[in-house]
């Protein structure tokens, strides 16, 4: 069983991971063309539904949201109100 929920937390995350990628990438594109933005309040919902790995790995690789501190911190509290969620979805596959 409880493979079987991290199983599914993985794929869950992947998939979240990748959306997350995609949204920090446009708009980092949009920033650099002068277009509408993504509010950030989407960014750190995307990342917040579990697709923080992916947020993480575009903030890194794109350069992107990282100089922002007030942004940088909402972005932690997502990591860590998702690794707790993760941590009660594996301990209650453990009953």
């Amino acid at each position: 069983m409880i493979d079987q929920a991290i199983q599914v937390l993985g794929a869950f995350h992947a998939c979240a991971s990748i959306v997350c990628f995609i949204a920090y990438a446009l708009d980092k594109r949009a920033s650099r063309t002068g277009r509408r933005r993504t509010p950030e309040q989407t960014l750190l919902l995307l990342g917040l539904a579990g697709g923080w790995p992916g947020a993480f790995v575009a903030q890194r690789s794109l350069r992107h949201k990282t100089s922002k501190r007030a942004f940088q911190l909402k972005f932690w509290l997502t990591v860590v109100l998702n690794i707790a969620l993760a941590g009660a979805v594996i301990a209650a596959s453990r009953m």
